[in-house]
């Protein structure tokens, strides 16, 4: 025990957290946060570029898996999180983020939107060509190299960086008790300054601004007033104000508005457009009557439209003032330099990568002189065995082993034993002695000498490479003797890279302030016209193109939808109404009406994945529109349900009101079990009927009021029991006094109508009756749908068959029978899904009545 006690050290607590937590802050200042001043680049990014480099991802190459590269820096040079790996790739290949991207991504890499970039395993990539400039002649002992975590590898220190990465591309970090923050600036300008520096060592920062005016921001924008960037440049420390860059067009006759073409940097562009159409639903801002994003390939488009009396000037000053419109950049430039965190100067910054480059070229230039004085060495010694040829040959023959032919031909000694007609008769000397003296090195590239280079012109290429070799170590001489040319040097490589990759000027500076203008404003709420496609294409259309051609028309424009798809949901709608989107993994999205793109009659729509964040494995299984005053409203929320089904025979009824605030990326509607999915959701008043039916044919009928509401993050109550395999294949909801007959279709094709009395109601959770009497003819049930006698359906099969149905032409049968043949399918197919189609005349009624229409069952 006393032993024991001997070896407890007594340490004061307040000492060793002061220690540890210096330790800390240290690693994460140098080893994390803040970028080297030298190359511009924290650990990890220059981890991962050099990992691609050794990888051989070159921007001419093929592109990898990024989870391959993730996986090579990771095993190699980065012991932290793959996350943090793959999101440091993903900046690097964003052209929004990065005003140079130095990773050629293909794939998903995210968006200006805030879409974050596909998994690992999806995307590819490689480095850009401005991207090997980093690391160009770091095989030439340029840089110092470290071992990596555990002692195996070595990695580069810094990286030789051709150009100064720092100023180009900037940095965003946030260490312990500091932080960095320098904004990216164009190539040819900073390329520029860099030169005017070596030029001139006693020029002012003041002077450099001639050639580096301000920051170059990837998105473009304005940068609006001038003082701002003059204190970063003269202390380190700033602020930056940008400005979106928008001008005014007249849409239509009549109809002016603001488009804006470029935002500020790091602006998240949907959240741009969500805070405008908040502060003008708060009043905020007057004169807008409309907002949509026109945004596509070619670039961004902003459409703010604007009332007809409204002022341009005062509405764009308005944006200016309470939207990230305008964003101020606070520029901290602090770097490493030493190993150390300083806060540099714009000349600071050039005369740190200044020296570094210096240092990168003497150390080549001594690499390159070392590697040419060896190949003059063997080249000189190659010389030396061509002029005595036939004695090397002599030797070489002669000689009973490798060994003892090097060792004769480094003596220069002809073999023993020769007698002086041998060797009159070989041409060689008659006497005794060293003929020629050589190196091991010189002996070794004599005996790897091929014959065929004993020709004269080989032997001529020979002698013409070492005059070459020899011409080449007085320049690298004469280089490392002179600062001036080694100088001369950094400029020439600094003015080919810039003819190289340099481009315009993006960010504009405005040096001219002005005055917001302060006046009030609400959003014009008009009509529209939804529509949601089966593939999921969305759009809404101004309902102003419906009323054009009223009753007793030609006819209209088909809705322009691809062969294999058809509208499957139409809501009549305000643009400040809320879609809410259910999907078959349990999640709710949100979405306002005004958010969805505008499009004609007759064009496609968007996907809806573009507009809210579903995840790739997920699809909109239900899509339920409500209006703007109900959702607001407390009552309405209160008294109004949202009722769910799954394919295990599940239902739960949950208050509209806990849908009333989703987030972004969407909220739980349902707890879903494994091996389960929803599959349908509607809206009630809570005083329905539903029906659920099994794919063994059986459907129970029961009062919603069974269903007692439940929170989101719940799994429901049963339903319907199920057997061994079966699955629930729909739900129908009826509000009270509707006519609508049951739909049952199996899968072999067979189907028929049963009037809605033939159903009676049950308690929930019961197997129910029959309502399509199933056999091995006609295969298990597949479809239950409510429909009326003017319906069309759209049949599609497994193996991709698409067949459009007149719901009228189905006979209406009682439960216990099997149904009609509804359609011949091939040996092996059978039926996958039966969905209610809008029709061409039901869209153009409901949009001209002005009237919803509910989604299809």
């Amino acid at each position: 025990m006393e032993q024991d006690r001997r070896r407890v050290i007594p340490i004061n607590i307040e000492e060793e957290m002061k220690s540890s937590y210096i330790d800390y802050s240290m690693s994460v200042i140098v080893s994390r946060a803040l970028p080297d001043v030298r190359d511009g680049l924290k650990p990890v990014h220059r981890r991962v570029l050099y990992g691609m480099s050794e990888l051989g991802l070159t921007a001419g190459s093929a592109y990898k898996k990024s989870a391959r590269i993730v996986g090579e820096v990771l095993g190699k040079y980065h012991p932290h999180g793959d996350s943090a790996v793959y999101d440091t790739m993903v900046r690097m290949a964003q052209d929004f983020s990065m005003r140079y991207p130095l990773v050629d991504g293909q794939g998903n890499f995210g968006s200006v939107d805030g879409d974050a970039a596909a998994a690992m395993r999806y995307t590819e990539a490689r480095l850009t060509r401005l991207a090997e400039e980093l690391l160009r002649d770091i095989d030439k002992d340029t840089v110092d190299f470290q071992e990596n975590f555990d002692g195996s590898l070595q990695e580069p220190e810094v990286l030789p960086a051709a150009f100064p990465s720092l100023l180009v591309n900037g940095a965003d970090g946030i260490a312990v008790g500091m932080a960095t923050k320098i904004p990216p600036h164009n190539l040819g300008e900073a390329v520029d300054a860099v030169v005017a520096y070596i030029r001139n060592r006693d020029i002012s920062v003041d002077e450099l601004m001639k050639y580096l005016p301000a920051p170059d921001f990837p998105t473009g924008g304005i940068i609006y007033g001038y003082a701002g960037v003059r204190e970063a440049y003269h202390t380190g420390r700033g602020r930056v104000i940008m400005r979106a860059r928008m001008h005014e067009e007249e849409i239509r006759p009549g109809r002016q508005a603001l488009i804006i073409t470029e935002i500020p940097y790091q602006v998240n562009k949907s959240a741009l457009i969500e805070k405008i159409a908040a502060l003008a639903r708060e009043k905020r801002i007057d004169g807008i009557a409309d907002l949509r994003d026109e945004s596509d390939r070619e670039g961004m488009r902003i459409v703010v439209e604007l009332r007809k009396d409204a002022v341009p000037l005062v509405v764009q000053n308005q944006l200016y003032k309470y939207t990230p419109c305008q964003q101020t950049f606070g520029v901290n430039m602090v770097a490493l330099v030493g190993g150390r965190p300083r806060t540099l100067t714009l000349k600071e910054m050039i005369q740190h990568y200044v020296e570094h480059r210096h240092e990168v070229v003497v150390r080549r230039t001594t690499y390159e002189l070392r590697k040419a004085e060896e190949r003059a060495h063997v080249l000189e010694g190659l010389t030396i065995a061509l002029d005595h040829l036939d004695a090397v040959i002599t030797i070489i023959r002669h000689a009973p082993d490798t060994e003892t032919a090097r060792a004769n031909l480094m003596a220069g000694v002809l073999p023993a034993g020769l007698t002086p007609a041998q060797r009159e008769r070989l041409g060689l000397p008659l006497h005794e002695g060293s003929l020629f003296a050589l190196t091991e090195k010189q002996a070794d590239a004599i005996l790897a000498l091929r014959l065929s280079r004993l020709t004269g012109l080989e032997r001529q290429k020979i002698e013409e490479e070492y005059r070459a070799v020899l011409q080449e170590i007085e320049r690298l001489r004469s280089i490392l003797a002179s600062e001036p040319l080694r100088l001369q040097l950094i400029i020439d490589e600094l003015l080919e890279i810039k003819a190289k990759f340099a481009d315009a000027r993006r960010t504009e500076i405005d040096y001219a302030g002005g005055d917001d203008l302060l006046i009030e404003d609400l959003i014009e709420d008009e009509q529209v016209v939804v529509t949601v496609s089966h593939q999921g294409l969305i759009k809404r259309t101004s309902i102003s193109e419906y009323r054009k051609q009223g009753r007793g028309g030609v006819g209209m424009r088909g809705s322009g939808m691809r062969d294999e798809d058809y509208i499957e949901h139409l809501f009549v709608s305000f643009n400040h109404d809320y879609l809410l989107f259910f999907t078959d993994q349990g999640r709710c999205y949100w979405l306002r009406v005004y958010e969805i793109p505008e499009g004609s009659r007759t064009s496609k729509g968007r996907s809806i994945r573009n507009l809210i964040q579903i995840a790739p494995d997920d699809r909109v299984r239900a899509v339920l529109a409500v209006r703007k005053e109900d959702f607001l409203d407390p009552d309405f929320l209160e008294n109004h349900y949202v009722l769910m089904a799954t394919r295990k025979g599940l239902v739960k009824k949950t208050s509209l009101e806990a849908f009333s605030r989703p987030r972004v990326d969407g909220i739980i509607a349902i707890d879903i079990m494994e091996e389960d999915e929803l599959i349908e959701a509607k809206l009630t008043d809570g005083e329905a009927d539903v029906i659920l039916a099994s794919s063994s044919g059986l459907a129970i009928r029961f009062r919603e009021q069974d269903v007692r509401p439940m929170g989101r993050n719940t799994r429901g109550v049963r339903g319907i029991s199920l057997g061994s395999g079966e699955r629930v294949v729909g739900m129908v909801v009826i509000a009270g006094g509707e006519e609508r007959d049951v739909l049952a279709i199996s899968a072999n094709g067979y189907g028929k109508r049963t009037l809605l009395d033939d159903y009676r109601v049950q308690t929930r959770g019961g197997k129910g009756i029959i309502t399509l009497k199933t056999t091995v003819k006609t295969g298990p049930l597949v479809a239950i749908k409510g429909v009326q006698e003017t319906d069309d359906l759209m049949i599609s099969t497994h193996n991709g068959i698409m067949i459009r149905m007149h719901v009228g032409d189905i006979s209406v049968f009682g439960r216990n029978t099997q149904g009609v043949r509804l359609i011949n399918l091939k040996p092996g197919d059978a039926i996958a899904d039966v969905t209610r189609v809008v029709t061409e005349e039901e869209e153009q009624e409901s949009a001209t009545a002005g009237t919803p229409v509910l989604s299809a069952d």
